[in-house]
């Protein structure tokens, strides 16, 4: 199951949650103040990529994996 983010609509604590997917957390209550159904936030996961391996779809480094491009 995935981890949502959620915002307390009465105090503005955020906190994550484990729900099934598109769950929009209605059964919820904040866990600062019991206030029910908190805001689903739209989440955005981090990817750590460089631009050349993301252009050749290739997950080597940009010195080509050691093949003699011209790097040091």
């Amino acid at each position: 199951m995935p981890i949502y983010e959620f915002r307390c609509r009465s105090c503005r604590a955020g906190f994550e949650a484990i729900r099934p997917m598109g769950d929009d957390g209605a059964s919820l209550t904040c866990p600062e103040c019991g206030e029910p159904a908190p805001e689903k936030l739209l989440s955005v996961f981090a990817a750590a990529t460089s631009s050349a391996s993301a252009s050749s779809g290739s997950s080597c480094a940009p010195s080509g994996c050691g093949g003699g491009s011209g790097f040091g």
